[in-house]
């Protein structure tokens, strides 16, 4: 549909289109195992997502006893090994996504993911649940070399530069989602189910939603703060 004011819908992966928690919570663990530390339960590795797995192993390695420094590097090798394996035993897209990507397709928007898990895992992880062929490009942590992740908004204007620009918004559930879009300058939705770490009113977006049902009528009635 012509009037619709988004051109580009961008999405961050791990707590936003997809819960991943039991299988990060997974791989931490298998790494904690190794180390003799106690296990996590699955809620308390969910605020540690969102900046990376290698950050999400050391809090988790915080929370269990502190970081053994030489031992670091041989865990993380573990953890990358453990969850490739099992990717997507648990992980499920959060409820309507599909709706609202359909949605969203049939009305002509790109779709595309910013992430700040490796590119490699993150297509793994989209192609495990048929998703990765429907977007139209997908930008991990490292794509664009070190320092250029989120809260970065390298990501995200290089996802516009792909996707042929226009009117932008980006969803996300993490401080650092809302801080690269809000740098970026394009209009940010925080998801109040992913793995917030602060209530999602406290997070700096434009708007937030509760459920992907909301998301077209929320974008449908809005214009976009990039006019690029």
């Amino acid at each position: 549909m012509s009037d619709f004011p988004f051109s580009i819908i961008g999405f961050d992966l791990d707590g936003t289109l997809v819960d991943t928690a039991g299988d990060l919570a997974a791989g931490v663990n298998h790494a904690l195992g190794l180390a003799a530390r106690p296990p996590l339960a699955v809620d308390q590795v969910r605020p540690m997502i969102g900046l990376g797995g290698r950050h999400m192993l050391e809090q988790g390695l915080l929370a269990t006893g502190g970081v053994p420094g030489g031992d670091f590097e041989r865990l993380f090798r573990e953890f990358l090994h453990h969850y490739e394996g099992h990717i997507a035993v648990h992980s499920r897209p959060f409820p309507g996504l599909i709706d609202a990507l359909d949605a969203l397709d049939a009305r002509g928007v790109k779709t595309a993911v910013v992430t700040n898990k490796t590119e490699r895992l993150a297509r793994i992880l989209l192609g495990e649940l048929g998703l990765a062929d429907r977007m139209a490009t997908i930008i991990g942590g490292d794509t664009l070399g070190p320092g250029n992740a989120k809260p970065s908004p390298a990501p995200i204007l290089e996802m516009m530069t792909r996707c042929g620009g226009g009117p932008t918004a980006f969803v996300g559930d993490s401080i650092y989602d809302i801080m690269a879009a809000n740098a970026a300058g394009v209009t940010s939705i925080a998801v109040g189910f992913g793995f917030l770490d602060r209530p999602v009113d406290a997070l700096g977006a434009d708007h937030f939603i509760g459920h992907y049902d909301d998301l077209l009528p929320l974008l449908g009635g809005l214009g976009d703060k990039n006019v690029g």
